[in-house]
């Protein structure tokens, strides 16, 4: 630990890993203190249990869907109507596809813990970036149709194969189908904590209804300048007011994330960052906005692993994998900002 910054690598081959549960910073939001001064995050029954059990649950799940009728669940608000089988700027109509279910140990390392994190994949996206690595499903259409009671096995699958959580992956278009398969595998038996895995373009209406529902927020903070959102991600010049508003609204919810005495995440935000080249993200303008906004120990997670695909290449300025230089001046950003919650990706193998 350095400068009062406890640092993690994770998501590596050599998964290297430093313990964030030591750190002395008091957020006072939410967070359990021990005897020592190291904040604890609580370990408790998710939130949607409850829920389920007084039949909010479902009526959250129905209001979503209806909102699909003339659909305004993510920021682009195009308005079709998705139960007549329209498909909206995301591709998606009111059929539930996915590409895939599994235990996945790529993710952050107390949400993968022994057993891995129960992702959902997707297909479709509303954001639709030119350098997305999962091209092919989210803008590619890769995956199955599936039921929403089908969803609510795959979970239940998930959890009986030992995973520490349900991770659903792209999901602000099929949120409706989420918290209706939530209801449906809670009434069997779920209580694995919901991790919202989203791009941070979020509406606030949508996430308001989803309090209660999730317990781990885990959103990109893709970009600080609009313009450049709009000219890689088809023309969102609102991402970063939105996601902004976004991400209060996460931490109101959940407050801020740290490990459990198991080590696993349980509940809070953790804000991801993907470090691009020639400075496009705007990492250091994302920082020192998190440290003027939100608590100084949210979760943040620095990623290097960039690389140029989809259509990148037809891009100069991110057609290339970023640098070291282009890393440790992030690390060193979020370090001069205050940010003392940082989960490092990669960069000292640079």
């Amino acid at each position: 630990m350095k400068d009062g910054v406890c640092f993690v690598l994770s998501g590596l081959t050599f998964n290297l890993v430093t313990s964030c549960t030591r750190c002395s910073q008091k957020s006072g939001h939410g967070v359990a203190q021990t005897e020592e001064g190291a904040s604890v995050g609580e370990k408790k029954e998710p939130s949607y249990i409850e829920l389920h059990k007084t039949g909010k649950l479902k009526e959250k799940g129905q209001e979503l869907w209806q909102i699909m009728e003339s659909c305004r669940l993510c920021p682009r608000e195009c308005g079709v109507n998705r139960l007549d089988n329209q498909m909206g700027f995301c591709r998606a109509s009111s059929l539930l596809e996915i590409s895939s279910f599994q235990p996945h140990f790529g993710e952050e390392d107390s949400l993968v813990g022994n057993g891995g994190s129960g992702t959902i994949f997707y297909t479709h996206c509303g954001l639709r970036c030119v350098f997305c690595i999962n091209w092919r499903i989210n803008q590619g259409g890769e995956g199955q149709p599936r039921s929403i009671k089908d969803m609510a096995q795959m979970m239940l699958d998930l959890q009986a194969m030992g995973c520490h959580n349900i991770n659903v992956v792209t999901p602000t278009h099929y949120s409706p189908h989420i918290v209706l398969a939530l209801d449906i595998a809670a009434e069997k038996g779920l209580k694995l904590p919901v991790v919202y895995n989203t791009c941070g373009w979020e509406r606030l209406e949508i996430l308001k209804k989803l309090e209660g529902v999730v317990d781990i927020y885990l959103p990109d903070f893709k970009y600080a300048d609009g313009e450049m959102a709009a000219k890689y991600s088809s023309d969102a010049l609102a991402y970063p007011e939105i996601t902004k508003a976004a991400l209060i609204e996460m931490n109101r919810q959940v407050g801020v994330a740290r490990p459990a005495d198991d080590g696993l995440m349980h509940r809070g935000l953790m804000i991801r960052h993907l470090v691009m080249p020639n400075r496009i993200g705007g990492t250091k303008q994302i920082v020192d906005w998190i440290a003027a906004n939100l608590p100084r120990d949210t979760y943040f997670n620095i990623m290097s692993q960039y690389v140029p695909m989809h259509k990148a290449s037809q891009y100069p300025k991110i057609s290339r994998k970023i640098t070291g230089s282009e890393c440790r001046e992030a690390v060193a950003w979020a370090k001069e900002a205050g940010l003392t919650n940082l989960d490092i990706q990669g960069c000292s193998l640079f």
